[in-house]
C-alpha cells in the first residue's frame, strides 16, 4: 500500500472518530481510538471470514505488510520519546530520583523474570512448547511500561503532578532496562554470545547517556546563534534523530538516548527562558512538540488496533489469555512492592506502601514498544511460539490501555479518599 494512501486512511479515521467521540462517547481520545480500531478490525475480520472479498483481503494483507516494527523502532519512536521527555519537570524529577530509579531498573528486572517463571509453569502444565528462557523473553516484552501510553493517557486524567511525574519518568526510563534485558535473553536463546548482562547494561545505558549529552550540548550551542524559533525546532529534530541513529549503530540504547535528549533540551530551554520568550513569543517550539506527540500517538493507537487483523490466534489462546493477564498484574505488583520496600521513606504523594503499590501497578500501561519487541522475535522463534508472543503482547496492550486506562482515574480517586481518611485518623491518634 502506498504510504500516502495509508496515511490518508488513518488520518480520515482519526478525524471522524475524534469528532464522533467528542460529541457522543466522551472517552479519553487515545483510548477511544484503540477501542474503536479494535472493534472495526474485528468487524472486518468477521466480514472477511464469512463473506470473502478480494478487495478487503488485499487491504488486510497490505496492513500486515506495512512494517509496524520499522515504523515505530526505526522511525517515529525517538520523536515520541523526545516529546514526552521534554515535558519532564526537572525539579520533581530530582525530588523523586530514588523511587524513579528503582522502579525503572529493579521493578522491570523482577517483573520480567517473575513473569517468565510463572508463565513457564503454565507452559509445563499445559505442554506449551516454550522453555524457561523463551518465557523470560516474553516477560521482557510485556513488563516495561510504555512511555507513549503513559504520557498520552495519564496526563489527561487528573493525577497529581508529583505522582504523575513518578509514573511518567519511570515509564520513560524503564524501557531502557526492558530493551537491554530483552537483548540479553534473546542472545541466550540464539547463542549470539552476549552473556554479560551487567556489561551489556552499562554499555546500553551509559553509552546512550554519553552520546545524548555530547551531541545535545553541541547542537544546543547552535540555538544561541539564531533568533528564529523555527530553527529551534529543526535543531531539536536533528538532535534526537542523529543521537538515535548513532546509538543504534554503536549498540547503545536509542530509547534511553532519546529520553536524555528531551530532558536536556527541556532543562537548557528553561535556563534561557527569558531570551526564548522574546525570540519565540508565540511559543512555536513547545506547541510543535505538543502537536507532533498528539499526532504520532493517535496514529500509533489506530495502527495497534488495526494490525490485529494480521495476527493469528494461537491454539493455546484460551489458556494464555487469562493466565497472561493474571501473571502480568501479579509480577508488576511484586516488582513494585520490592522496589518500594527499598525506597520506603521516598514514597511520593504521602501514600503508604499498599496505596503506592496499587497505584503503580494499575497505572502500568503497555503500548507500541511491547508489540514491536514481539514482532522482532519472528526471526528466531518457531511460528507457534511467535504466535503466542503476539497474542500475549496484544492482550497486555488491550487490557492495560482499555481496562486499566478507563479505570485508573477511579482507582486514583479511591486511593486519595483512603489516604485522606488515613491521615485524619493518624492525626487524631497523635492528638
Amino acid at each position: 500500500m502506498n504510504i500516502l494512501v495509508f496515511l490518508i486512511i488513518i488520518f480520515a479515521y482519526i478525524v471522524f472518530l475524534g469528532i464522533l467521540n467528542e460529541k457522543l462517547f466522551h472517552l479519553q481520545s487515545d483510548i477511544a481510538l484503540i477501542v474503536s480500531s479494535l472493534v472495526l478490525s474485528l468487524i472486518l475480520a468477521v466480514i472477511s471470514h464469512f463473506w470473502p472479498n478480494a478487495a478487503l483481503k488485499s487491504f488486510i494483507d497490505n496492513l500486515g505488510s506495512f512494517g509496524f516494527e520499522e515504523y515505530l523502532m526505526d522511525g517515529v519512536l525517538c520523536f515520541m520519546l523526545f516529546a514526552g521527555a521534554s515535558k519532564v519537570n526537572m525539579r520533581k524529577f530530582r525530588q523523586n530520583i530514588k523511587p524513579i530509579s528503582l522502579l525503572a531498573l529493579l521493578t522491570t528486572l523482577i517483573s520480567s523474570f517473575l513473569y517468565g517463571g510463572l508463565f513457564y509453569l503454565i507452559a509445563l502444565i499445559f505442554k506449551i512448547p516454550m522453555n524457561i528462557w523463551m518465557c523470560i523473553l516474553l516477560g521482557c516484552v510485556v513488563s516495561p511500561t510504555d512511555p507513549i501510553a503513559a504520557t498520552g493517557i495519564l496526563n489527561k486524567i487528573g493525577l497529581s503532578k508529583n505522582v504523575c511525574s513518578v509514573i511518567e519518568n519511570e515509564s520513560l526510563f524503564n524501557d531502557g532496562t526492558g530493551v537491554t534485558l530483552f537483548i540479553f535473553v534473546r542472545s541466550l536463546i540464539i547463542h549470539s554470545g552476549e552473556s554479560n548482562f551487567l556489561l551489556l547494561m552499562f554499555k546500553e545505558i551509559f553509552g546512550a547517556v554519553a552520546v545524548a549529552l555530547a551531541v545535545s550540548w553541541l547542537l544546543f550551542r547552535l540555538m544561541k546563534l539564531t533568533r528564529d524559533p523555527v530553527k529551534y525546532i529543526m535543531i531539536s529534530l536533528l538532535d534526537v534523530s542523529l543521537v538515535y541513529i548513532i546509538c543504534e549503530h554503536l549498540g547503545f540504547s536509542g530509547v534511553i538516548a532519546s529520553v536524555v535528549c528531551g530532558m536536556y533540551f527541556s532543562y537548557s530551554m528553561h535556563k534561557i527562558e527569558r531570551s526564548v520568550v522574546v525570540i519565540d513569543p508565540k511559543n512555536l517550539y513547545e506547541d510543535f512538540w505538543e502537536i507532533i506527540e498528539s499526532i504520532l500517538n493517535a496514529v500509533l493507537f489506530v495502527m495497534i488496533g488495526m494490525l490485529i487483523l494480521n495476527i493469528s490466534v494461537s491454539k493455546y489462546a484460551l489458556i494464555i489469555i487469562p493466565a497472561s493477564i493474571i501473571i502480568l498484574i501479579f509480577s508488576r505488583a511484586s516488582g513494585v512492592f520490592i522496589s518500594t520496600v527499598l525506597t520506603k521513606n521516598s514514597i511520593p504523594g504521602n501514600y503508604n506502601m499498599r496505596e503506592f503499590v496499587t497505584l503503580m501497578t494499575w497505572s502500568a500501561l503497555k503500548g507500541g514498544l511491547s508489540l514491536a519487541l514481539a514482532l522482532e522475535t519472528s526471526e528466531y522463534l518457531s511460528t507457534e511460539v511467535y504466535q503466542i508472543f503476539l497474542n500475549v503482547a496484544y492482550v497486555a496492550i488491550f487490557f492495560t490501555v482499555i481496562v486499566q486506562g478507563l479505570t485508573v482515574k477511579k482507582v486514583y480517586l479511591g486511593l486519595e479518599k483512603k489516604k485522606a481518611a488515613r491521615i485524619v485518623k493518624e492525626r487524631e491518634i497523635i492528638k
